[in-house]
Formats: C-alpha cells, sequence, structure tokens
C-alpha cells in the first residue's frame, strides 16, 4: 500500500518536520515519491509480493536510521509478513531514538513474543483502534475490554509497556500510564482510511521538534481532530477523506497559535 506511507510522511511536514526520509519496500520507492514529493525515499528489498524482505531488517534498515534520524514512525501501509514483523522487532530492539508504531507495525509486533517490553527506544508511542488494541493486551496477556473499558486497558498497556498510548476512536484517549487526556475534537467522517497514518506523521514530527510523547501525542490528536473539524465544516462529513486533514491542518495550527 503506498497511500499510507505517502500521507503519514506528508503529515510529518505539514506538521513542521524538517526533513522526513520514508522507507518502503523498493519495488514501492517510485510511487511513494511521487506521492510525498517534498520527502526523499529509501527502498529496502523486496519480497516477489512487493513487501519487505526478510534480509533487509539489519543491515539495510540501520543505514536508513542510525546517525541522522530524531525519531522513527514505523507501521503505515507496510502490511504483515515475516519480513515485516522482523523489520518491526529490530525497530524496537535496536533504535535509540523515539518510535512511534501504528497500523500494521503494531500488528507485526504482536507476532514476535516479547517485543513490545524489549524496546530500547527513548519513547514509544502506540497508535491502536480498539481492534488494534485488542492483539497488544491479548499480547501482554492483559484480559480487558477496550471498547467497555477503555481507560483502564489504555493506562495497564502505558504502564506494561512503558510507552505513551493512544486509543483512537470517539474522544480518543491519550495516557503515559500516569496523565490521562481525553479528546474533544474530531467527528464521524474521520472514521476513514488514512486518517490514522496522517494522526502518525504528525505526532511523530512534533516529537522530531523536541516536544515529549505525551505532549506530542496530545497536541496531535487534538490538531488532527481540529483539522478534521474545518475540513467537515467545508466539504461535509460524507466527503471527507484523509487527504483532506492535509489540506486543513495549516488553518487548524493558525489557530492553535492564535489562541496561546
Amino acid at each position: 500500500m503506498i497511500g499510507a506511507p505517502a500521507l503519514a510522511g506528508n503529515a510529518s511536514l505539514r506538521a513542521g518536520c524538517g526533513l522526513c526520509q520514508i522507507v518502503v519496500p523498493e519495488a514501492v520507492q517510485n510511487s511513494v515519491a511521487i506521492l510525498a514529493s517534498c520527502a526523499t525515499t529509501m527502498g529496502l528489498s523486496s519480497d516477489r509480493a512487493g513487501r519487505f524482505a526478510v534480509r533487509c531488517a539489519d543491515t539495510e534498515l540501520r543505514s536508513a536510521v542510525d546517525g541522522w534520524a530524531d525519531v522513527v514512525a514505523c507501521g503505515p501501509g507496510m502490511g504483515q509478513s515475516n519480513g515485516a514483523a522482523g523489520l518491526v522487532a529490530w525497530v524496537l530492539k535496536a533504535a535509540a531514538v523515539p518510535l512511534v508504531l501504528d497500523a500494521d507495525g503494531l500488528n507485526n509486533a504482536c507476532r514476535v513474543p516479547g517485543a513490545l517490553r524489549m524496546h530500547r527506544a527513548a519513547q514509544l508511542v502506540l497508535t491502536p483502534h480498539v481492534g488494534e488494541m485488542e492483539r497488544l493486551l491479548a499480547s501482554q496477556r492483559l484480559r480487558i475490554d477496550p471498547a467497555g473499558r477503555r481507560r483502564e486497558a489504555a493506562v495497564r498497556l502505558a504502564r506494561q509497556c512503558r510507552a505513551v498510548v493512544v486509543l483512537k476512536g470517539h474522544r480518543t484517549l491519550v495516557t503515559d500510564g500516569q496523565r490521562v487526556y481525553e479528546n474533544t475534537t474530531g467527528n464521524p467522517g474521520m472514521a476513514t482510511g488514512g486518517c490514522g497514518d496522517v494522526l502518525t506523521g504528525m505526532i511523530a514530527s512534533w516529537i522530531a521538534q523536541g516536544l515529549d510523547a505525551f505532549d506530542a501525542s496530545v497536541l496531535g490528536v487534538f490538531a488532527h481532530g481540529r483539522a478534521g473539524d474545518l475540513g467537515a465544516r467545508a466539504l461535509g462529513e460524507d466527503s471527507l477523506i484523509a487527504w483532506d486533514l492535509l489540506d486543513y491542518l495549516p488553518a487548524a495550527l493558525k489557530r492553535l497559535r492564535r489562541a496561546r
């Protein structure tokens, strides 16, 4: 899937990130580069299905991360496979910079026992929707209903994984296991494919600019929802798509600056 990494990369730039490199299987590198023309791209070895190859997890990925990345966002559009699971496990165990894990980054992490609790990242952000949250909780042997007991589930997972958890949905929750923020922006029109990828790029961007993981996540979900509200007001909730959030994010950020 080429749209998801392009959305995340473009969102990071719209949120003020100075330089974004999108790392994808080499089979789709050119397509992603066209959709995210202001980002740089790097292609890793791919298998016959166009997914990350098993062999790319260490030497190739290390050159993409070490020495220059201030934050890594992992998961949008990557799919689930042995190669992708190995890549996610490597990032969790080897990357010392802050890490934002979303979408299939979360699903692949659940395929590797113990990976989430072994992370080396300076800060870890997990951004599941309810379905992904169920898999994360099961992987940590936490028997909590993330739909009926959202706050408890998010707090317990954050503590278990030493992470900031962003449990997406109506009134998205952000917690580091101690503090809990409940978001008030956003609308049902944002329940469409790609909106979560935009959020991932925004959170990663603000971590790269110096905010800690909790504050970047709170700002991310609020500004993400505000951009969605501005888009819905102009276009209608039925017509809102993820790309619209990129178009309305500048206006949302201008409003936040004026409100300070």
